[in-house]
């Protein structure tokens, strides 16, 4: 087990990164002021709400509420964990993640990433020098394959025998052996392991870092299965992974659609024609994760299935898949190809262009969708047309609200001879947060969240503590332990962010409740407000009602039964007290 990251290196690496910087490689940003600003890129929209503060190092959505730091940004865009996050920041700002003993903080995968790229070097290295790589060469050869294209997907070899790489990788000791295993790498048969891949054209499956995950080997003999990947591993998870989106992505500068397709050779056959935008699934049906990883980088897919019963049915499948997920402005298509051709076939048979020409006329989902179930009834017929709205209302109710379910009802409400606003019984208007919400009466914050939120935006209010009584640091309340720790922090390092403030918290119970405040501060940034005074007012109510909650405690003991220090105390604290009992009494 790793140890745990020290909160101090996350101080340094949120401090050594601009989050600016690290969100528009991934989204553009425009400057607006003193903050950038841009399209949300968790939620669609027309008019730019997400917002990136340089001063702040933190991104916040005025739409969605998606909000955080550059690690937090890292996390929900690219799909890592914390771990992960921290060390492709720390990767971009050339420094090496440090690990503390004693904590455990998740197994440490660097050692079989490294694992996984020395085997794509053999493998590769295999495919040049190898006495049997020859008939492999022939191969990729007469599917057309380029030398310039095979390096450029990390194309290898992995030769007949039982132990060519384990004698590479693993001969040296019990470690090596057991890191094989754990990267699915060695079968084992009779209790004795032996190499994978075997007699196999190897391809590299990338993660969308680029980072060596698993292999898919296509065998050169009469072996089965034809095709091999790799045994779901700590690194490698097929329901999640896409063959080629790492390549895509290094090829284009922007992607505008995503074309998925079965197989490995059919993504690099295409790339072999200046088609470089094809991924592949890795033995599996197009999952919700996948499509979720698609629309990340680009808002169009398009599915590519043979012409045949059964790609019709693997596409039907793919499009109850995207349904949930077919929020306004996402677009799926479907291209079915010619009965008994696949991507690799058809390119090399036509050329690129006519290729391209098939999926720009490929069949948006809408009309898939309903073609496909008007063929299962009589159009002619009040019956067949009833039956269809009954086949397809339970489809179009899996769309998210907007403007494209509420269009697909109106489709549907006018094939079948409705008026519209009959078949879909949610509201008509797309149900979206809006833009810089403004509830009729927003309900005014507690004390102790103000100081909180103000703090978290403002650390060098901290220094306005000093001159408020801390009274209410004796009080056993509900966040107080947070903002005594907040200021005890800022003290110690006064020039640390909002987001490195917040990443203190992230492994403990108090991260949600921070994370939620954090998307309250802006109301504590209007122009003109004084946040000086706001958060000295907050601490003056905190001792209020600190205050307040102990005065009856004292209160229902008589003046008579107190000891001189409590005396003195309700006197200090509460002037009159003691006169008004002695009088009562």
């Amino acid at each position: 087990m790793a140890g745990k990251i020290p909160t101090h290196f996350i101080d340094q690496l949120l401090n050594r990164v601009d989050i600016v910087d690290v969100i528009n490689r991934r989204v553009p940003l425009k400057k607006a002021g003193k903050e950038f600003q841009a399209c949300c890129p968790f939620h669609d929209e027309k008019t730019p709400s997400f917002t990136v503060s340089p001063s702040k190092q933190f991104y916040h959505c005025f739409g969605c509420g998606a909000h955080g730091s550059a690690i937090g940004f890292l996390m929900e865009y690219d799909n890592l964990g914390f771990v992960e996050a921290v060390e492709e920041l720390a990767q971009s700002a050339g420094l090496e993640v440090p690990r503390e003993g004693g904590h455990e903080q998740g197994p440490d995968l660097r050692p079989l990433y490294e694992l996984m790229e020395n085997a794509a070097r053999f493998y590769q290295h295999q495919l040049k020098h190898h006495a049997e790589s020859p008939a492999a060469v022939d191969y990729l050869k007469s599917r057309g394959m380029s030398g310039q294209i095979a390096a450029s997907y990390g194309i290898g070899f992995a030769p007949p025998g039982w132990d060519n790489l384990t004698s590479t990788l693993g001969s040296d000791k019990k470690t090596s052996l057991e890191r094989l295993n754990k990267c699915g790498l060695l079968s084992e048969s009779n209790g004795k392991q032996y190499d994978r891949f075997r007699n196999r054209i190897i391809f590299p499956i990338r993660d969308p870092r680029g980072r060596t995950i698993g292999f898919g080997g296509r065998v050169l003999g009469d072996d089965k299965p034809k095709y091999l990947n790799s045994p779901e591993t700590p690194l490698f998870h097929k329901g999640r992974e896409l063959y080629g989106l790492y390549e895509a992505r290094q090829a284009n500068r922007e992607i505008s659609n995503l074309l998925v397709v079965e197989g490995y050779m059919d993504v690099v056959a295409l790339a072999q024609h200046n088609i470089h935008n094809a991924v592949a699934t890795l033995g599996t049906a197009t999952t919700h994760e996948h499509l979720e990883l698609i629309f990340r980088n680009c808002p169009e897919v398009i599915f590519c299935f043979d012409g045949d019963r059964a790609g019709r049915d693997a596409a039907w499948k793919a499009l109850n898949t995207s349904l949930p997920l077919m929020r306004d402005g996402r677009e799926v298509r479907f291209l079915f190809l010619p009965q008994g051709e696949d991507p690799d076939t058809q390119v090399r048979k036509e050329g690129s262009e006519a290729f391209l020409r098939r999926i720009e006329a490929s069949t948006p989902l809408s009309e898939f969708l309903l073609q496909h179930l008007s063929s299962q009834v009589h159009m002619e017929s009040i019956d067949g047309r009833a039956k269809l709205a009954q086949l397809a209302k339970p489809h179009l109710e899996k769309l998210p609200k907007g403007v494209f379910r509420q269009m697909m009802f109106e489709r549907l409400e006018e094939l079948v001879g409705l008026k519209a606003g009959h078949l879909d019984n949610s509201p008509t208007t797309p149900q979206r947060k809006a833009v810089n919400p403004t509830p009729n009466k927003p309900q005014a914050p507690t004390p102790i969240r103000t100081a909180i939120a103000l703090l978290l935006d403002h650390p060098h209010l901290y220094e306005v503590a000093d001159e408020v009584s801390a009274d209410w640091q004796e009080w056993d309340n509900p966040g107080i332990t947070i903002l005594k720790q907040l200021l005890e922090i800022i003290r110690t390092q006064p020039t640390l962010s909002k987001a490195a403030l917040i990443e203190r918290w992230r492994d403990t119970d108090y991260f949600a409740h921070l994370n939620k405040l954090a998307q309250a501060n802006y109301q504590f940034d209007l122009p003109g407000m004084d946040q000086a005074t706001e958060f000295r007012d907050a601490l003056h109510r905190l001792n209020e009602q600190f205050h307040k909650q102990k005065r009856p405690q004292l209160g229902n003991i008589p003046p008579s039964e107190l000891s001189e220090q409590q005396l003195e105390e309700i006197k200090q604290r509460y002037p009159g007290k003691i006169q008004q009992d002695e009088n009562k009494s």
